[in-house]
């Protein structure tokens, strides 16, 4: 198993770093850090027209990589990579194709109030292109210990079904409890869908999906939460968060299949999430794709939660 990591020489280099070793070490992977250098061209700004100086960026790539892996513990086996290009996104999408990884991490920026996140340029094109899912850090991102949940944001569309499998398959590989999370904006101008039908839709879901294993439940814990709110925004705020918790979400519907395009929805969780986001591909399939039983599952209203814990 092997993710790639695209690695800066700033705070959001080191919020990648730090969630591909947190994710590294609960699966056993290695890493690769991966840096792009502008590609040398008269029409590219960052040369100046002086001999050597395309030898003098290389050499302070690679120190800002060293600098990268020294921020990696001893535990994780991990390399550097230095890719020249004039898309920093392409050359990481292709740098995670050529090298057969599972995942592509990245780090967010954080320029909006209330600490929320917010994307630059990059992460925006990953997150409207890969081919591989994206796993975006918090600003500020600083744990490395083993992920403790996986927290799986199902729609009411098509599509729901092959994200479950994607949560159960990473949440069984990585023996991750799994909530699955429907949201409910009960707001002026909101959804008109109401708690009863996200719960029903829930339950339909886990109840169908692909080839049922009659195994799964012995080794996932799992459950299903309602969050509500007068808002997206807000219903994601009432939800309870771990610590080590991660989100997976789809991509929209407007996505083509086996690549990424972050929907309206998705970008509004985005906006109010407290906690790194794992983005897949349309219709991505997991080469070891684990399936979902057709077993009895707790549902739990959110709300219910926070009036047992007063």
């Amino acid at each position: 198993m092997r993710y790639v990591a695209g690695y800066t020489a700033d705070p959001r280099g080191s919020d990648a770093v730090n969630l591909a070793v947190a994710m590294a070490r609960r699966q056993g992977a290695t890493l690769d850090l991966v840096m792009v250098m502008p590609q040398n061209s008269q029409y590219n700004g960052v040369y100046p027209h002086e001999a050597g100086f395309e030898t003098i960026l290389a050499e302070q790539v690679s120190q800002w990589l060293d600098e990268g892996l020294a921020l990696i513990p001893e535990d994780i086996q991990a390399q550097a990579h230095i890719r020249s290009g004039e898309s920093e996104a392409e050359e990481l999408i292709a740098a995670a194709e050529e090298l057969g990884a599972s995942l592509l991490i990245i780090g967010g920026s954080n320029t909006g109030i209330f600490k929320r996140f917010s994307i630059g340029a990059v992460a925006n094109s990953l997150l409207h292109a890969s081919t591989i899912p994206v796993v975006l850090a918090p600003a500020g991102y600083s744990r490395t210990e083993p992920i403790t949940r996986l927290t799986c944001a199902l729609g009411t569309r098509a599509g729901a079904e092959g994200v479950l499998q994607s949560g159960i398959a990473m949440a069984k590989r990585r023996s991750l409890p799994l909530r699955l999370v429907s949201l409910v904006a009960v707001g002026p101008g909101e959804s008109t869908a109401t708690v009863e039908d996200a719960k029903k839709h829930l339950l339909q879901v886990a109840a169908t999906g692909d080839g049922a294993s009659a195994d799964v439940l012995d080794t996932l814990d799992m459950e299903i939460v309602v969050g509500t709110g007068r808002s997206i925004e807000d219903a994601v705020d009432n939800l309870k968060w771990k610590k080590g918790e991660i989100l997976l979400i789809g991509s929209s519907r407007l996505a083509q299949n086996n690549s990424i395009f972050l929907g309206s929805t998705a970008n509004r969780i985005l906006r109010a999430l407290p906690v790194p986001m794992i983005v897949v591909p349309r219709n991505y399939v997991l080469q070891a794709k684990e399936l979902f039983p057709t077993t009895e599952i707790p549902v739990i209203d959110a709300e219910e939660i926070a009036e047992a814990e007063k």
